[in-house]
């Protein structure tokens, strides 16, 4: 009997061990899941980053070819893809194709915001860059960054995988005119910078690109 009561007594500590047990784990992991919720809604953030957007229209930086880009109504196939680097910092340039004949490029580049500008090349330009200013179809720009920097190309970009090039940027506004040299003469491109509103993502692979 006094066996059976030792047996009793040691099964309602073990039960009794479990339940605190059960209890305070149940409260660390509610603490854990307060805090953790606290510090998403007030734990400190860039209230200018895009990462929102980027999730609802897709994030520019990961552009590689195969993907769609739908841009002011019309929709744009990336053909190939530029990555430059100069430095430890680094940017794309994205072939734009519709396939009936309208061509473009979009660059990416965080600095430290992101910027993302629509470029057209321009032919007959006889203009070189190197003055602090020059002026374009009544528009004077200003310079802005020149310098050197390697890239890697993927898809159809009309280059070789890899290679080094020269460029020489001008800005007036939210305007762009950029020279370009990947080692057959200066070309030129104007550009202006578009609102994340007015471009959407689609991409073939869920995988960002590398």
């Amino acid at each position: 009997m006094e066996f059976l009561l030792i047996i009793i007594v040691a099964l309602l500590l073990i039960i009794a061990v479990v339940v605190v047990f059960n209890f305070l784990g149940s409260r660390q992991a509610r603490r854990s899941e307060s805090e953790a919720l606290k510090q998403r809604a007030y734990g400190p953030r860039d209230p200018f980053s895009t990462a929102d957007d980027d999730a609802v229209r897709g994030n520019p930086r990961h552009l590689k070819p195969g993907d769609l880009v739908e841009l002011r109504g019309e929709t744009f196939a990336v053909r190939g893809t530029l990555r430059l680097s100069q430095s430890g910092f680094e940017w794309t340039e994205n072939f734009l194709d519709t396939g009936t004949g309208r061509k473009a490029w979009i660059s990416v580049e965080d600095d430290p915001d992101l910027e993302v500008v629509l470029w057209h090349e321009l032919s007959g330009v006889t203009l070189t860059p190197g003055p602090d200013a020059v002026e374009l179809d009544g528009r004077r720009y200003h310079s802005d960054e020149a310098g050197s920097a390697d890239f890697f190309s993927t898809g159809t970009t009309g280059l070789n995988d890899r290679g080094s090039m020269r460029y020489h940027d001008y800005e007036a506004g939210d305007e762009r005119l950029s020279f370009e040299d990947f080692g057959s003469g200066w070309e030129c491109a104007r550009g202006e910078v578009i609102a994340r509103s007015e471009y959407r993502i689609y991409p073939t692979d869920p995988t960002p690109g590398t």
